[in-house]
This record gives C-alpha cells, structure tokens and sequence, in this order.
C-alpha cells in the first residue's frame, strides 16, 4: 500500500512540468488540425467541384506563340488559365499533342525534304491528336565540313 502511495504523490515541480508539456502537445495539435481545416477551406472556395473540364486550345496574346491563355468549361462554369505556347512549336500539330520522334530519314533528292514520323504520348488539356504524324523538313543546303570549323586558327 505505501508503495502505491508513493507513486501517486509528485512534487509539485514534477506535476507542473508534466502539465505544461499535456498543454503544449494539446495546443499543437489543435493548431495542426485549425491549419488543414483551413486549406480545405480554401481549396473548396476557389476551386471547383466539376469533374469534367473541357479545355480549348491555347490563345497566344501576341502573334502566334508565347504566353496567353486557355478557356475551360465545364456545366456553367467557365475558367481562363495562363499558358504558353513555345515559339517553335509544329503548327501542323498543335502545342498540346506531344509525340515522341524517331530520327530522320535522309535526305530525298526527288523531294528535297527529309522526313521523321511521331507516335501520340501524351494530349493535354483533352486535345483532338492524332496517334501518329509525319513531318518533313527542307534538307539542309550545305553539308558543314570540319576544315570550316578551324578556320583561322593556327594562321598568324
């Protein structure tokens, strides 16, 4: 029995030491859980509970590449977000098909062209692609030699 009363009296250091630390922990974790209520909170004001976005295509402000933007709808709602377009981007194919190349065929002295076929990997923004391009580019007029390359050094 004294053993048991023992354990139950601390000093009153020892006790308002625990206390502090079962505050501390508690207000941690009421700030911890205020915190992700308020970010819920958040994503639910300025986002949007529709699913099914369907996105045009991106509008340069300028020219026909660069920064702009791009409308989405979806029921009533409708969205505009930045985007860009890189200034060498296949017009053929638009900006938001991505394909991945093989290399280039050689040049085809009938043609003058040379050409390279593009398998679909990735629409984005729900864009109408096709699962495979062919795209062609002018041969180039000179083949680069490597005496060029050093010219004027050594020379003095």
């Amino acid at each position: 029995m004294q053993l048991h009363q023992h354990r139950a009296r601390l000093p009153p250091a020892k006790m308002q030491v625990r206390g502090l630390l079962l505050l501390m922990v508690l207000i941690i974790i009421a700030a911890t859980s205020e915190a992700g209520k308020n970010k819920k909170d958040k994503v639910k004001k300025n986002g949007s509970e529709c699913e099914e976005w369907h996105w045009g295509s991106c509008v340069p402000n300028s020219k026909d590449c660069g920064l702009g933007y791009r409308e989405g709808t979806c029921k009533e709602e409708t969205k505009r977000v930045k985007c860009k377009i890189p200034c060498n981007w296949k017009k053929e194919f638009g900006a938001d098909c991505k394909y991945k190349f093989e290399n280039w065929t050689g040049c085809n002295v009938q043609t003058g062209f040379k050409t390279r076929s593009g398998t679909l990997k990735k629409a984005l923004y729900n864009a109408q692609c096709q699962d495979t391009i062919l795209v062609t580019k002018p041969c180039s007029p000179k083949i680069k030699s490597k005496s060029k390359a050093r010219k004027g050094k050594g020379k003095e």
